[in-house]
């Protein structure tokens, strides 16, 4: 199973394997409070598209598109995220405010796909 959550929020026992998804560490946070399993950075989208998208839910849609490029273009990121998938619930981390529109989910709905 995989979920997604803002990693700001307390672990609990449904987290499972805990991946930070993130290409930047999150502000204000401790390595010891946020419990990360993994910190999986070069799987985040690419600094000129996080840019480019800037949380604007009006080009999600092209977002997820360019996302799912460099998805596809980085096997050895995706294929380590999915190595555990298959053996434990993963919860993939982020930090931006907006619990709907953001490269987790996004990232959820392509491992889903794939």
């Amino acid at each position: 199973m995989i979920r997604t959550k803002r990693v700001y929020e307390s672990p609990d026992g449904h987290d499972g394997f805990r991946v930070l998804v993130d290409g930047l560490w999150p502000r204000g946070l401790s390595h010891d409070k946020a419990r990360v399993d993994l910190w999986l950075k070069q799987i985040a989208p690419s600094a000129e598209l996080r840019k480019w998208f800037r949380h604007d839910q009006g080009l999600w849609s092209e977002f997820k598109r360019r996302y799912f490029d460099e998805l596809d273009a980085n096997a050895e990121a995706v294929e380590q995220l999915r190595s555990r998938l298959g053996s434990e619930d993963v919860t993939l981390l982020y930090a931006a405010r907006d619990q709907d529109y953001n490269n987790a989910v996004c990232l959820s709905e392509y491992l889903a796909m794939r």
